[in-house]
């Protein structure tokens, strides 16, 4: 009979693990069984960075792709990420987790409108253990506000982050605000498009894709500072055509005319009751939100990654894709004069085409 020592978990298998824990936590909404796990990881000397961006981020992105699957509501949602922010803060409070700065100042915010505010959380906790000071201002932030903030500490960087797209005209009179007093800013999270594509657009003296990669990115070269009434308004000359101000101006007006139509175009609808009704009307607000941002950037692939990604969704929901085409039709209708917006609008059908092919036509 052997008496060898069975191999110890190597450290992915120990972290997957602690994820599942974490996981079958806040999946139930048991906040105390979240927060002794992390914190035995850190009595057991697991590094609190490790803890922070490879369990409880991970966790985190489970709980969006549920969401988005329809396996948990949106309510479980909030509950899992209320927890998820509960134990970040108590992993702040162990020894294990406190240090000495080191470093600069750097201010972390998100954007205004921006609710999301766990990214920015991990990213603020994950500099302070690498030695920054770092002023935390948390979700929505109006850029005023902001400003005097950073007036008063003299930070030697902001890092904002978004996750959502339709906030990218509000982080780019941020950027340009910051820069303005000479503060330069990196960015960060999904709002931000592929590889950053929009944050080299808006201007941002750096872009990051996590929290690691811009801990790493202060602490290699931290961005300088740019020169006092720095301007970028001017790197989007398609806005002169307006049609982005009328869009965003009119979305109310809009909404409501595409969903009387709406009725006659998909007469599924003519079935639907009032919580039903409800979701369509704020699906399109979406929709005319995305096609205003689309419009801002002058980037049509905005506009159908998210007509694709919302096309997934509400067949998850049991909603037919089917459902898109003909409010996509008659919102071109309604913005016929507005050559970009009807453009738009036309790459978002062909994408659900391609995507969706039964999504074609204006059957139900």
């Amino acid at each position: 009979m052997s008496t060898s020592t069975p191999p110890r978990p190597s450290d992915a298998e120990h972290t997957g693990r602690s994820v599942e824990l974490l996981w079958d936590a806040v999946s139930v909404g048991d906040e105390y069984a979240a927060g002794e796990l992390v914190l035995r990881l850190l009595d057991e000397g697991a590094d609190p960075e490790a803890v922070l961006l490879d369990v409880i981020a991970r966790v985190q992105k489970r709980v969006g792709e549920e969401w988005a699957a329809n396996r948990i509501s949106v309510a479980q949602e909030h509950a899992a990420t209320a927890i998820n922010e509960r134990v970040v803060a108590a992993l702040g409070t162990h020894p294990a987790a406190r240090t000495s700065v080191t470093r600069g100042r750097v201010t972390v915010a998100c954007v205004d409108g921006e609710w999301h505010g766990l990214p920015a959380r991990l990213l603020a906790e994950v500099l302070k253990l690498r030695g920054w000071r770092v002023d935390y201002l948390g979700a929505q932030i109006p850029t005023p506000h902001l400003i005097v903030h950073l007036h008063n500490t003299r930070a030697d960087a902001v890092a904002l982050s978004s996750s959502i797209p339709t906030r990218l005209p509000t982080a780019h009179a941020a950027i340009t605000a910051c820069q303005a007093i000479g503060v330069p800013v990196l960015v960060g999270g999904a709002a931000f498009g592929p590889g950053g594509r929009y944050a080299r657009r808006l201007g941002a003296d750096a872009w990051a894709p996590d929290a690691r990669a811009a801990a790493d990115l202060l602490a290699r070269r931290p961005p300088p500072r740019p020169e006092p009434d720095h301007q970028q308004f001017d790197d989007l000359p398609h806005l002169a055509d307006q049609e982005y101000t009328l869009v965003s101006r009119s979305s109310a007006a809009l909404v409501r005319q595409v969903f009387t139509a709406l009725e006659d175009a998909f007469p599924a609808m003519r079935s639907y009751d009032v919580a039903q009704r409800e979701r369509t009307a704020e699906d399109l607000a979406h929709i005319v939100d995305f096609l205003a941002t689309a419009l801002y950037l002058d980037d049509e692939e905005l506009f159908t990654r998210f007509i694709t990604w919302t096309a997934h969704i509400l067949v998850a929901r049991g909603v037919p894709a089917s459902s898109l085409p003909p409010a996509l039709d008659l919102l071109a209708r309604e913005l016929k004069d507005f050559p970009r917006a009807v453009r738009v609008l036309g790459a978002g059908n062909r994408a659900l085409t391609t995507d969706h092919p039964t999504a074609s036509g204006n059957t139900a």
